[in-house]
């Protein structure tokens, strides 16, 4: 009998031990201490003391009488870095974890949303084998959801302020409504919009949303380019961004182009392959090319719609034949472009655009060695398909990018006058064709010394002959004439008013 009181006091007492955390972290609700949930209550009844990650909380005011509140507002103060206060408070959290009482941390809302301080704890804690309890809380969010009358199962996108400031566009579809959290102060504010503006509409309708689940809760209905003039913005602001009217993502269009290419899409998208759609890429970058070349933005926009629309089909085609998707594709070219430029993205510095180029033939070489191709050569990767002049500059861009180039302009305008020479001084039509070649290859040579696309300048020159001559053709017959029927003079004569016309 006596072996089974003991057994069984050993085990009631084992079970009060697995209930005591060093650690626990109380979630405060997202207003006054009424939203707190029993839970919560019951602990902060139970304990003597709190730590508070901040005192700006509503729910402090209502805490129980005997509670000691501790805060480490006083670490904000003294630091204006994020990562350096959360990282402090944690440090603290788990020293303090370490007495014989443990600690009751607690902080606004939810302990895991919008809360960094959270999993850092968790975290440390693991390592050094520490338990902790988390006591959840209402978040921000559901006060917020009521306010606004939303609800957020249709794709909202919920995302920081302070993340979203730091970057240069919305890393959300804009075709669903999105609430950017924490907005903080008017700064903040000013440049979430800046953000924005480079997607929305600067009077696109948006909501500020201030002390939500608060008494004080208020609702500011204005235009995106206001939300830095509300007076009211402090660190209980939400802005609501409602989605725009029309798809405008790049998940969104991707959705098209699957939709196309399934059972129920279109006939003729579904009969498409690599090989067949290989005309119409070459002809939606050449009509690219042209629009670039007129300067014509609207038939750029939708030239490069029409281009887009390429890169997608194909990247559909593949993830249907099971060789990559479309993740791939972004997954590659993004960590090639972060990866060649470490003076962007990395701690390298450099001295100007020429230093970039020798950076990236580097790392283009370090790339091919680890991908097993050491023995490519720098010219390999330039498509053999390429039209000759753009072939031309390319295989002397990446040489110069080694050194192998000419000191100055005046070597290379010596070079274009030896290849006339040579050419005047051959006979036969094989060698005629070569000294002709390496005439137009030194001329290209010239174009990139003075920074001009060989093709473009050759396309407008066509484009220019082309224009002159209509109006040489149409000056004709109003003279009653065509241009066969007319002499060498005329004809120059015809020439010259259409060059003074500016044609």
């Amino acid at each position: 009998m006596r072996f089974k009181q003991v057994y069984l006091l050993y085990g009631i007492n084992k079970l009060m031990n697995m209930e005591k955390y060093q650690i626990t972290i109380l979630g405060l609700g997202p207003g006054e201490s009424r939203l707190l949930t029993q839970e919560a209550w019951q602990e902060l009844e139970k304990v003597t003391e709190v730590y508070l990650r901040t005192n700006r909380h509503p729910a402090v005011a209502g805490f129980p009488a005997h509670l000691q509140v501790h805060s480490f507002d006083d670490i904000y103060q003294k630091a204006g870095d994020f990562s350096y206060v959360y990282q402090t408070i944690v440090d603290k959290v788990i020293e303090l974890g370490k007495r014989s009482q443990g600690v009751h941390y607690a902080v606004p809302g939810h302990p895991f949303v919008a809360e960094a301080t959270t999993p850092l704890i968790i975290n440390r804690a693991q390592q050094e084998g520490m338990s902790v309890r988390v006591i959840e809380g209402i978040s921000f969010l559901e006060p917020l959801f009521t306010a606004l009358k939303l609800d957020p199962l249709p794709g909202l996108t919920i995302t920081d302020a302070l993340e979203l400031a730091a970057t240069h566009y919305p890393l959300f579809p804009p075709h669903y409504p999105a609430i950017i959290a924490q907005l903080y102060s008017r700064q903040v504010a000013a440049d979430v919009k800046l953000t924005l503006m480079e997607v929305y509409p600067a009077e696109h309708e948006v909501s500020l949303v201030h002390y939500a689940g608060t008494k004080q809760q208020s609702i500011e209905n204005c235009y995106l380019y206001e939300i830095d003039h509300s007076s009211q913005i402090d660190w209980m602001s939400s802005l609501y961004l409602p989605a725009l009217d029309k798809p405008a993502s790049f998940e969104a269009f991707q959705e098209v182009i699957a939709h196309l290419r399934a059972p129920e899409g279109c006939p003729w998208d579904r009969e498409q392959t690599h090989a067949s759609l290989r005309p119409h890429l070459l002809e939606e970058t050449y009509e690219l090319l042209d629009a670039l070349d007129k300067g014509d933005t609207n038939s750029i926009k939708e030239e490069l719609g029409d281009l887009l629309l390429q890169v997608l089909m194909h990247a559909q085609i593949a993830h249907e034949e099971g060789e990559f998707d479309l993740t791939d594709v972004l997954r590659t070219v993004h960590h090639k472009i972060v990866s060649r430029h470490p003076h962007v993205f990395g701690n390298l510095n450099v001295s100007g655009s020429g230093e970039v180029l020798r950076n990236w033939e580097a790392i283009k070489a370090t790339e091919r060695v680890n991908n097993g191709k050491a023995d490519k050569g720098l010219l390999d990767s330039i498509p053999r398909y390429l039209p000759a002049l753009n072939q031309a500059e390319q295989y002397q861009q990446r040489a110069a990018r080694v050194g192998f180039d000419w000191k100055d302009l005046d070597g290379v305008l010596q070079k274009v006058n030896e290849e006339l020479v040579e050419l005047s001084q051959v006979t036969d039509d094989q060698s005629k064709m070569e000294e002709f070649g390496d005439l137009l290859f030194s001329l290209v040579n010239v174009a990139r010394w003075f920074g001009i696309d060989a093709e473009s300048a050759l396309r407008t020159a066509n484009e220019r002959f082309a224009n002159r001559f209509r109006y040489m053709e149409r000056e004709a017959r109003k003279r009653g004439k065509s241009l066969n029927q007319m002499t060498m003079e005329e004809l120059d004569v015809l020439w010259e008013e259409a060059k003074s016309d500016n044609h």
